[in-house]
Protein backbone atom coordinates (compact mmCIF):
# COMPACT_ATOMS: atom_id res chain seq x y z
CA UNK A 1 0.00 0.00 0.00
CA UNK A 2 2.90 2.51 0.71
CA UNK A 3 4.55 1.90 -2.44
CA UNK A 4 1.17 2.79 -4.31
CA UNK A 5 1.29 5.81 -2.64
CA UNK A 6 4.45 6.61 -3.27
CA UNK A 7 3.88 5.85 -7.25
CA UNK A 8 0.59 7.85 -7.18
CA UNK A 9 2.62 11.00 -5.73
CA UNK A 10 5.44 10.64 -8.35
CA UNK A 11 2.61 10.35 -11.25
CA UNK A 12 1.23 14.02 -9.65
CA UNK A 13 4.04 15.49 -9.43
CA UNK A 14 5.37 14.28 -13.22
CA UNK A 15 1.80 16.12 -14.05
CA UNK A 16 2.12 19.12 -12.20
CA UNK A 17 5.74 19.40 -13.87
CA UNK A 18 4.58 18.78 -16.94
CA UNK A 19 1.54 20.96 -16.78
CA UNK A 20 4.24 23.88 -15.54
CA UNK A 21 6.43 23.23 -18.45
CA UNK A 22 3.61 23.33 -20.95
CA UNK A 23 2.13 26.95 -19.13
CA UNK A 24 5.87 28.11 -19.53
CA UNK A 25 6.15 26.86 -22.91
CA UNK A 26 3.07 29.20 -23.56
CA UNK A 27 3.64 32.07 -22.21
CA UNK A 28 7.05 31.88 -23.62
CA UNK A 29 5.36 32.46 -27.10
CA UNK A 30 2.91 34.53 -26.43
CA UNK A 31 5.86 36.88 -25.80
CA UNK A 32 7.45 36.07 -28.73
CA UNK A 33 4.47 36.45 -30.80
CA UNK A 34 3.69 39.72 -29.11
CA UNK A 35 6.45 41.39 -30.31
CA UNK A 36 6.03 40.71 -33.99
CA UNK A 37 5.20 43.61 -36.23
CA UNK A 38 1.30 43.25 -37.91
CA UNK A 39 0.39 46.02 -40.40
CA UNK A 40 -3.68 45.33 -40.26
CA UNK A 41 -5.23 47.57 -42.81
CA UNK A 42 -9.17 46.84 -41.47
CA UNK A 43 -11.40 48.77 -43.83
CA UNK A 44 -15.30 49.05 -42.96
CA UNK A 45 -16.82 49.79 -46.19
CA UNK A 46 -20.30 48.72 -44.90
CA UNK A 47 -19.69 52.19 -43.19
CA UNK A 48 -18.97 53.64 -46.14
CA UNK A 49 -21.90 52.69 -48.35
CA UNK A 50 -24.05 53.33 -45.50
CA UNK A 51 -23.02 57.25 -45.27
CA UNK A 52 -22.79 57.66 -48.99
CA UNK A 53 -24.66 59.66 -51.36
CA UNK A 54 -25.78 58.82 -54.77
CA UNK A 55 -22.67 60.88 -55.88
CA UNK A 56 -20.24 59.07 -54.22
CA UNK A 57 -20.82 55.88 -56.21
CA UNK A 58 -18.13 56.37 -58.78
CA UNK A 59 -15.43 57.08 -55.85
CA UNK A 60 -16.43 53.94 -54.13
CA UNK A 61 -16.39 51.97 -57.36
CA UNK A 62 -12.30 53.58 -58.12
CA UNK A 63 -11.74 52.08 -54.88
CA UNK A 64 -13.36 49.19 -54.26
CA UNK A 65 -13.67 47.28 -57.72
CA UNK A 66 -13.63 44.46 -56.46
CA UNK A 67 -17.27 45.15 -54.64
CA UNK A 68 -18.96 46.26 -57.86
CA UNK A 69 -19.73 44.30 -60.22
CA UNK A 70 -19.30 45.51 -63.82
CA UNK A 71 -22.59 44.23 -65.07
CA UNK A 72 -25.03 46.75 -63.34
CA UNK A 73 -25.13 50.12 -63.42
CA UNK A 74 -24.77 52.92 -61.19
CA UNK A 75 -28.23 53.12 -60.90
CA UNK A 76 -28.47 49.31 -59.06
CA UNK A 77 -25.85 50.89 -56.62
CA UNK A 78 -27.88 53.75 -55.53
CA UNK A 79 -31.04 52.76 -55.42
CA UNK A 80 -29.63 49.81 -53.18
CA UNK A 81 -28.62 53.37 -50.74
CA UNK A 82 -32.18 53.35 -50.04
CA UNK A 83 -33.28 49.90 -50.08
CA UNK A 84 -34.96 49.22 -46.12
CA UNK A 85 -32.92 45.61 -45.93
CA UNK A 86 -30.23 47.23 -46.32
CA UNK A 87 -30.39 49.94 -44.27
CA UNK A 88 -31.99 47.60 -41.46
CA UNK A 89 -29.07 45.31 -41.56
CA UNK A 90 -26.46 48.25 -41.26
CA UNK A 91 -28.59 49.37 -38.01
CA UNK A 92 -27.87 45.54 -36.71
CA UNK A 93 -24.40 45.37 -37.83
CA UNK A 94 -23.94 48.91 -36.00
CA UNK A 95 -25.86 47.90 -32.63
CA UNK A 96 -24.27 44.48 -32.11
CA UNK A 97 -21.04 45.17 -33.45
CA UNK A 98 -20.23 48.73 -32.44
CA UNK A 99 -17.15 50.37 -33.61
CA UNK A 100 -15.83 46.66 -34.29
CA UNK A 101 -12.54 47.25 -31.75
CA UNK A 102 -12.49 44.04 -30.26
CA UNK A 103 -13.32 41.95 -32.97
CA UNK A 104 -9.99 43.94 -34.68
CA UNK A 105 -7.85 43.59 -31.79
CA UNK A 106 -8.61 39.80 -32.22
CA UNK A 107 -7.60 39.58 -36.19
CA UNK A 108 -4.72 41.60 -35.30
CA UNK A 109 -3.92 38.71 -32.80
CA UNK A 110 -4.56 36.10 -35.01
CA UNK A 111 -1.98 37.47 -37.98
CA UNK A 112 0.61 37.84 -35.34
CA UNK A 113 0.09 33.71 -34.40
CA UNK A 114 0.08 33.11 -37.96
CA UNK A 115 2.95 35.23 -38.46
CA UNK A 116 4.96 32.92 -36.15
CA UNK A 117 3.69 29.89 -37.32
CA UNK A 118 3.81 30.59 -41.15
CA UNK A 119 6.80 33.28 -41.25
CA UNK A 120 5.83 34.26 -45.19
CA UNK A 121 2.60 35.05 -44.28
CA UNK A 122 1.43 38.57 -45.34
CA UNK A 123 -1.80 39.72 -43.43
CA UNK A 124 -4.04 40.34 -46.13
CA UNK A 125 -6.49 43.97 -46.42
CA UNK A 126 -9.54 43.24 -44.40
CA UNK A 127 -12.25 45.05 -45.44
CA UNK A 128 -16.08 44.43 -43.63
CA UNK A 129 -19.12 44.40 -46.05
CA UNK A 130 -22.87 43.97 -45.84
CA UNK A 131 -23.47 40.99 -47.68
CA UNK A 132 -27.59 40.10 -46.74
CA UNK A 133 -26.68 36.87 -44.67
CA UNK A 134 -24.72 35.07 -47.16
CA UNK A 135 -23.69 32.59 -44.07
CA UNK A 136 -21.96 30.15 -46.45
CA UNK A 137 -19.15 32.88 -47.43
CA UNK A 138 -18.92 34.80 -43.74
CA UNK A 139 -15.42 35.01 -44.44
CA UNK A 140 -13.67 34.95 -48.13
CA UNK A 141 -9.99 35.15 -48.25
CA UNK A 142 -8.66 35.64 -51.64
CA UNK A 143 -4.48 36.44 -52.05
CA UNK A 144 -4.18 39.62 -50.68
CA UNK A 145 -7.40 40.87 -49.60
CA UNK A 146 -9.94 39.15 -46.74
CA UNK A 147 -13.67 40.10 -47.19
CA UNK A 148 -15.90 39.69 -43.83
CA UNK A 149 -19.92 39.79 -43.92
CA UNK A 150 -20.13 41.37 -40.98
CA UNK A 151 -24.29 40.88 -40.64
CA UNK A 152 -23.48 37.37 -40.14
CA UNK A 153 -21.93 37.91 -36.98
CA UNK A 154 -25.48 39.47 -35.54
CA UNK A 155 -25.73 36.90 -32.71
CA UNK A 156 -27.43 33.16 -32.59
CA UNK A 157 -30.88 34.93 -31.80
CA UNK A 158 -30.89 37.34 -34.15
CA UNK A 159 -34.42 37.98 -35.91
CA UNK A 160 -32.52 37.90 -39.39
CA UNK A 161 -31.82 34.60 -38.61
CA UNK A 162 -34.82 33.45 -37.77
CA UNK A 163 -35.41 31.31 -40.65
CA UNK A 164 -32.21 29.31 -40.55
CA UNK A 165 -31.78 25.54 -39.16
CA UNK A 166 -30.35 25.90 -35.41
CA UNK A 167 -27.07 24.40 -36.80
CA UNK A 168 -26.18 27.03 -38.84
CA UNK A 169 -27.78 30.20 -36.74
CA UNK A 170 -25.84 29.16 -34.03
CA UNK A 171 -22.51 29.96 -35.47
CA UNK A 172 -23.81 33.54 -36.70
CA UNK A 173 -21.86 35.49 -33.50
CA UNK A 174 -19.43 37.52 -33.38
CA UNK A 175 -17.02 34.76 -30.68
CA UNK A 176 -16.60 32.70 -34.18
CA UNK A 177 -14.97 35.71 -36.31
CA UNK A 178 -11.58 34.88 -35.78
CA UNK A 179 -12.50 31.01 -36.04
CA UNK A 180 -13.82 31.64 -39.09
CA UNK A 181 -11.02 33.75 -40.80
CA UNK A 182 -8.97 30.90 -39.31
CA UNK A 183 -10.27 28.08 -40.94
CA UNK A 184 -10.62 30.29 -44.39
CA UNK A 185 -6.37 30.18 -43.59
CA UNK A 186 -6.32 27.19 -43.02
CA UNK A 187 -7.74 26.33 -46.22
CA UNK A 188 -4.49 28.08 -48.25
CA UNK A 189 -2.17 25.60 -46.70
CA UNK A 190 -4.14 22.70 -45.61
CA UNK A 191 -4.56 20.88 -48.57
CA UNK A 192 -7.66 18.45 -48.86
CA UNK A 193 -6.60 14.76 -49.41
CA UNK A 194 -6.56 12.64 -52.57
CA UNK A 195 -6.49 9.80 -50.68
CA UNK A 196 -10.18 9.32 -50.31
CA UNK A 197 -10.46 7.21 -46.70
CA UNK A 198 -12.59 8.37 -44.58
CA UNK A 199 -9.57 8.65 -42.39
CA UNK A 200 -7.58 11.26 -44.66
CA UNK A 201 -11.04 13.50 -44.38
CA UNK A 202 -11.59 13.05 -40.97
CA UNK A 203 -7.76 13.74 -40.03
CA UNK A 204 -7.70 16.57 -43.04
CA UNK A 205 -10.06 18.52 -40.63
CA UNK A 206 -8.23 17.34 -37.81
CA UNK A 207 -5.36 19.35 -38.95
CA UNK A 208 -7.55 22.42 -39.54
CA UNK A 209 -9.06 22.04 -35.75
CA UNK A 210 -5.16 21.86 -34.64
CA UNK A 211 -4.14 24.98 -36.56
CA UNK A 212 -6.62 26.64 -34.91
CA UNK A 213 -5.49 25.68 -31.39
CA UNK A 214 -2.10 27.32 -32.39
CA UNK A 215 -3.42 30.31 -33.78
CA UNK A 216 -6.17 31.06 -31.73
CA UNK A 217 -4.98 29.54 -27.98
CA UNK A 218 -6.89 32.21 -26.23
CA UNK A 219 -10.50 30.87 -27.19
CA UNK A 220 -12.03 27.78 -26.74
CA UNK A 221 -12.20 24.71 -27.77
CA UNK A 222 -16.29 25.28 -28.51
CA UNK A 223 -14.97 28.29 -30.61
CA UNK A 224 -12.55 26.39 -32.69
CA UNK A 225 -14.84 24.18 -33.78
CA UNK A 226 -18.02 26.19 -34.20
CA UNK A 227 -19.64 24.38 -31.63
CA UNK A 228 -21.89 25.30 -28.80
CA UNK A 229 -20.50 24.55 -25.07
CA UNK A 230 -23.03 21.98 -24.54
CA UNK A 231 -22.05 20.78 -28.50
CA UNK A 232 -18.37 19.92 -27.44
CA UNK A 233 -19.11 18.78 -23.88
CA UNK A 234 -21.17 16.24 -25.21
CA UNK A 235 -18.46 15.08 -28.06
CA UNK A 236 -15.88 15.07 -24.34
CA UNK A 237 -18.26 13.19 -22.95
CA UNK A 238 -18.86 10.59 -25.50
CA UNK A 239 -15.07 10.26 -27.14
CA UNK A 240 -15.10 6.57 -26.21
CA UNK A 241 -18.05 5.60 -27.57
CA UNK A 242 -17.47 7.43 -30.86
CA UNK A 243 -14.62 5.31 -31.63
CA UNK A 244 -15.83 2.42 -30.96
CA UNK A 245 -18.93 2.58 -33.31
CA UNK A 246 -15.79 3.72 -35.90
CA UNK A 247 -13.64 0.72 -35.03
CA UNK A 248 -16.39 -1.99 -35.23
CA UNK A 249 -17.71 -0.70 -38.51
CA UNK A 250 -14.61 -0.55 -39.93
CA UNK A 251 -15.08 2.67 -41.31
CA UNK A 252 -11.82 4.08 -41.13
CA UNK A 253 -10.61 3.07 -44.15
CA UNK A 254 -13.86 3.50 -45.77
CA UNK A 255 -14.10 5.43 -49.40
CA UNK A 256 -17.90 5.40 -49.06
CA UNK A 257 -18.64 8.97 -49.66
CA UNK A 258 -21.64 9.12 -47.85
CA UNK A 259 -19.56 9.28 -44.56
CA UNK A 260 -19.01 12.55 -45.09
CA UNK A 261 -22.79 13.40 -44.93
CA UNK A 262 -22.93 11.44 -42.00
CA UNK A 263 -19.86 12.76 -39.92
CA UNK A 264 -18.10 15.12 -41.54
CA UNK A 265 -20.51 17.83 -43.59
CA UNK A 266 -22.38 20.33 -41.94
CA UNK A 267 -25.77 19.06 -40.44
CA UNK A 268 -27.92 19.18 -37.26
CA UNK A 269 -26.45 16.11 -36.12
CA UNK A 270 -24.31 13.36 -36.97
CA UNK A 271 -25.83 10.56 -37.82
CA UNK A 272 -25.02 7.10 -36.34
CA UNK A 273 -28.61 5.73 -37.18
CA UNK A 274 -29.06 5.00 -33.73
CA UNK A 275 -30.93 6.52 -30.86
CA UNK A 276 -28.12 9.00 -29.88
CA UNK A 277 -28.10 10.87 -33.06
CA UNK A 278 -30.56 13.79 -32.66
CA UNK A 279 -28.47 14.27 -29.10
CA UNK A 280 -24.86 14.73 -31.43
CA UNK A 281 -23.66 17.41 -32.97
CA UNK A 282 -22.79 17.57 -36.48
CA UNK A 283 -19.36 16.87 -38.25
CA UNK A 284 -18.21 15.13 -34.96
CA UNK A 285 -15.93 13.04 -37.50
CA UNK A 286 -14.03 16.48 -37.58
CA UNK A 287 -13.79 16.24 -33.56
CA UNK A 288 -12.59 13.08 -33.82
CA UNK A 289 -9.83 13.85 -36.47
CA UNK A 290 -8.90 16.46 -34.11
CA UNK A 291 -8.55 14.49 -31.19
CA UNK A 292 -6.34 11.77 -33.24
CA UNK A 293 -3.96 14.97 -34.92
CA UNK A 294 -3.65 16.21 -30.82
CA UNK A 295 -2.54 13.01 -29.58
CA UNK A 296 0.10 12.87 -32.53
CA UNK A 297 1.48 15.89 -31.88
CA UNK A 298 1.98 15.31 -28.40
CA UNK A 299 4.16 12.59 -28.62
CA UNK A 300 5.59 14.01 -31.40
CA UNK A 301 6.17 17.99 -30.23
CA UNK A 302 9.85 18.70 -32.27
CA UNK A 303 6.82 18.67 -35.29
CA UNK A 304 6.05 21.99 -36.60
CA UNK A 305 2.67 22.71 -38.16
CA UNK A 306 4.14 23.36 -41.28
CA UNK A 307 5.80 19.91 -41.67
CA UNK A 308 2.61 18.00 -39.71
CA UNK A 309 1.05 19.73 -42.89
CA UNK A 310 2.78 17.37 -44.67
CA UNK A 311 2.69 14.09 -43.08
CA UNK A 312 -0.04 11.65 -44.89
CA UNK A 313 -2.74 10.14 -42.25
CA UNK A 314 -1.82 6.87 -42.27
CA UNK A 315 1.63 8.23 -40.66
CA UNK A 316 -0.20 9.87 -37.94
CA UNK A 317 -2.74 7.76 -37.36
CA UNK A 318 0.33 4.90 -36.68
CA UNK A 319 2.52 7.32 -34.70
CA UNK A 320 -0.42 8.67 -32.82
CA UNK A 321 -1.09 5.84 -30.93
CA UNK A 322 -4.73 7.36 -30.48
CA UNK A 323 -6.70 6.68 -27.27
CA UNK A 324 -10.29 7.99 -26.89
CA UNK A 325 -10.57 9.63 -23.49
CA UNK A 326 -12.93 7.48 -21.03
Amino acid sequence: MLKMKWKLKFFLISLLMLCISACEETNKTADEVAKIPINLELTRFDLEFANASPNDIPSLKNKYPYLFSQQYSDSVWIAKLSDTLQIQLQQEVKENLGDFTIEEEGIENLFRYIKYYFPSFEAPKVVTIISEVQYENRVVLADSLLLIGVDNYLGSNHKFYAGLPNYVAQNLDKTYITSDIASAFAKTVNRYPRNRTFLSRMLYYGKELYLKDKLLPDTQDYQRINYTKEEIEWSNVNEEQIWRYYIERELLYSTDSKLDRRFLDPAPFSKFQLELDSESPGRIGRYMGWQIIRAFMDKNPEVTLIELLDIPADDIFKLANYKPKK
